[in-house]
């Protein structure tokens, strides 16, 4: 399946120098992110936004990345591998009409797309340039043979939806598997994104992106 969604020129006017792209969470789908673009564009002004929608419907009508049933504690293994390709195949197109590579590529996730950003970041055939993940986890706990990029975990300590402490063990499995990692609790967050998370998210993307 070929993935579209919302997308956001560089502030700049200019062709893009970077890429940002968002990987949202279950039951919603591109339109909920992009609007991100907003927060960061003003620091990345040459950067491109894309928020492809997931290609799965829920149940209830929304966009999904692969089926969540909560019955089966492999789900998210199998799931995040059946969608990588079509991901992969979106941002091999993406990098090919700009001519750049992953040295100016950057996956930002939250929930079921930091699943599939921790899936697919570290298995391109060069780093990227940087990965951010929201109120998220990994569906890999023992993860092999990565190419390491510079990765932010951002979680809110009152998550109702997937608990903070999945982000404390996405960090350590990274970690061990030679990942620069960061993470990050905040206080009294639930299963979201707040202020503080998107500055440290926009730090972090300022960082490592090509200036």
């Amino acid at each position: 399946m070929t993935l579209s969604g919302p997308r956001r020129p560089p502030r700049s006017g200019r062709p893009p120098r970077s890429i940002v792209v968002f990987l949202h969470g279950y039951g919603a789908d591109g339109s909920d992110l992009v609007s991100l673009a907003d927060v960061f564009a003003r620091a990345l002004p040459d950067t491109l936004f894309l928020s492809p929608d997931a290609p799965g419907r829920t149940p209830m009508g929304g966009r999904e990345w692969f089926p969540l049933t909560l019955r089966d504690p492999s789900e998210y293994k199998r799931g995040v591998v059946a969608a990588a390709p079509a991901l992969h195949a979106f941002l091999d197109a993406e990098l090919a009409r700009y001519r750049l590579d992953e040295s100016a590529l950057a996956l930002v996730g939250f929930s079921q797309g930091t699943m599939m950003a921790l899936e697919v970041a570290y298995r391109r055939q060069r780093p990227l340039a940087a990965v951010v993940g929201f109120s998220g986890l990994s569906a890999d706990g023992e993860p092999q043979d990565l190419v390491p990029a510079p990765t932010l975990l951002v979680h809110g300590t009152s998550d109702e939806v997937l608990p903070a402490g999945l982000t404390v063990e996405a960090a350590h499995a990274l970690g061990a598997a030679g990942v620069p990692v960061q993470w990050h609790m905040r206080p009294g967050l639930g299963h979201g994104i707040d202020q503080e998370g998107l500055a440290m998210a926009g730090d972090h993307l300022v960082r490592h992106l090509p200036a």
